[in-house]
């Protein structure tokens, strides 16, 4: 590993690097920062989790004139948490240097941005939609532009913003340099480097999230109309301290949120449709621990950076291989274990093949708890939190009160009724969860395969391991939204398939 003060970086910068933490540059970052501080452009394959952020940031900030007040530097990144996510740890970078950062996105007030862009920023970071508005109004100049940096280019692709990114690169010098970043390199992605770059210099590194040594990946076969109560069994066992469930789509993701909270599970949902303070709201107090369970979109939870996830499950499984690998890669980070799991009905048992083949991975089937065994895991934390407050040994008040209760009561019956009180015993509460169609069927390809019903390798395995008590309690504010209504203008599937749009249904974007 390659020191930051081996990098030609400037004092001020290296100062700003040292309070952040950082030390040594990732492989990502020692390549890009290599190439762009000698002005080469720069195509980079990574994905989120790399240090991808710095890669590009340190240089920009770089070749940032402190004393000029024209826009120098332009990213452009998919969604609004990825836009402030970039430009909170770009404000930490430039700190020293004291260069002037604005965020640009969808969902804030238009007003404040064009008031705020009188401020002379010196850096813009912004969603394509809320850049492109901006051009229109002529309340953004780009034509001192010196750095222009894709960030997630494949996301933008399969979020239809090709034609907003050409409309911007049209307001950008052709002097630029360009820096792309891609999780993925597909042909139009290489079309867009060959189109706008410069005999870029690549940087390939193999992501973090590819890996998923640490992560015990499980399969659930349900029926659509059985899952949400199998969920709630395997969440009753495996007690995760914290846990993302994906859905397809935003009305899948309201009325889980919903669901569980009606069923005491402490959890909130995020997605497009949700104001910004709310979808930031939910994100701190999931960062914080306030809340045990996120529900989310794809979309809604690319490029965030949430450490500390124990459990990831896949309400619905995603249309291609590389969403899966991106969702379930919110776990096992920092050399930690992870688990994840995966439900899949009948018909979409080739979906799973494939993830499998490109995961390199078998997935182990899961045999979804009993109602009784979902009810052992609920009075083993009872247990195991009566233990707990016996150990603090803060029960002077109470002893009284034991003794009179136990002149008239077996002290058996009492430790069981304490149990019983403690217990979150399964809620039978009815919830609303509407049937989602499955995915266009998907031959399993030939050699290999397994037969379903049972499985051949070994038997099944039993609910996977548990973690602590989720806790119960906290009701989700907010009604259900309009299922129907699409994210950033494009029907929410898994991440990266077929995203075809009805043509009764209006475009609308997440900008």
């Amino acid at each position: 590993m390659t020191n930051f003060s081996e990098l030609n970086i400037s004092e001020s910068t290296l100062r700003s690097l040292k309070r952040m933490g950082f030390e040594e540059a990732t492989p990502i970052q020692e390549g890009t920062i290599k190439f762009a501080l000698e002005g080469r452009d720069v195509l980079g394959q990574a994905q989120t989790g790399t240090g991808k952020t710095a890669a590009f940031g340190i240089p920009l900030i770089e070749n940032i004139d402190p004393k000029n007040p024209n826009i120098q530097a332009l990213i452009i990144a998919p969604t609004r948490e990825l836009a402030i996510q970039v430009s909170e740890e770009l404000y930490k970078i430039g700190y020293d240097k004291r260069v002037k950062l604005l965020s640009v996105y969808g969902g804030q007030e238009i007003g404040r941005q064009i008031r705020a862009l009188k401020n002379k920023p010196q850096i813009i970071v912004g969603t394509p939609g809320r850049i492109q508005d901006h051009i229109n109004r002529h309340t953004l100049k780009l034509d001192q532009v010196q750095t222009l940096v894709l960030d997630e280019a494949d996301e933008m692709l399969n979020m239809g913003f090709i034609d907003d990114i050409n409309a911007i690169l049209e307001n950008v010098p052709d002097t630029r340099q360009t820096l792309l970043f891609s999780a993925t390199m597909p042909p139009a992605i290489r079309k867009i480097a060959n189109t706008f770059m410069k005999n870029p210099e690549e940087v390939k590194i193999k992501s973090k999230e590819m890996t998923v040594e640490n992560i015990e990946q499980f399969f659930v076969k349900a029926q659509e109309r059985e899952k949400f109560d199998v969920l709630t069994r395997i969440l009753n066992v495996h007690q995760p301290e914290l846990a993302i469930i994906f859905g397809r789509t935003k009305r899948r993701v309201d009325e889980l949120s919903q669901a569980l909270s009606i069923r005491g599970y402490v959890a909130e949902g995020i997605h497009g449709d949700l104001s910004q303070a709310k979808r930031m709201s939910v994100l701190r107090q999931f960062k914080e621990n306030k809340i045990d369970i996120l529900v989310a979109t794809d979309v809604a939870a690319r490029g965030l950076d949430i450490s500390g996830v124990t459990h990831v499950y896949n309400f619905d499984i995603p249309q291609d291989p590389e969403s899966y690998v991106h969702r379930i890669g919110r776990t096992g980070r920092a050399g930690k274990s992870g688990l994840a799991v995966t439900f899949v009905t009948p018909r979409e048992m080739g979906y799973l093949r494939i993830v499998e083949e490109t995961t390199k991975k078998r997935m182990t089937p899961l045999r979804p708890p009993s109602e009784s065994e979902a009810l052992v895991g609920q009075q083993k934390v009872a247990m195991e939190k009566l233990i707990e407050i016996v150990q603090a040994n803060d029960l002077n008040e109470y002893r009284i009160l034991a003794n009179e209760l136990l002149e008239e009561h077996n002290a058996v019956d009492l430790v069981a009724a304490a149990i019983k009180s403690m217990t979150k015993e399964p809620d039978e509460t009815p919830v609303t969860i509407s049937e989602e169609r499955p995915l266009p069927a998907r031959k399993e390809r030939s050699g290999g395969g397994r037969s379903r019903g049972g499985d051949s390798r070994g038997g099944r395995r039993d609910f996977g391991r548990g973690g602590r008590s989720g806790g119960g309690g906290a009701r989700r504010d907010g009604a259900r939204r309009d299922g129907g209504r699409r994210e950033g203008g494009r029907k929410e599937g898994g991440g990266g398939g077929d995203r075809r749009r009805s043509s009764s249904t209006p475009r609308r974007r997440e900008d």
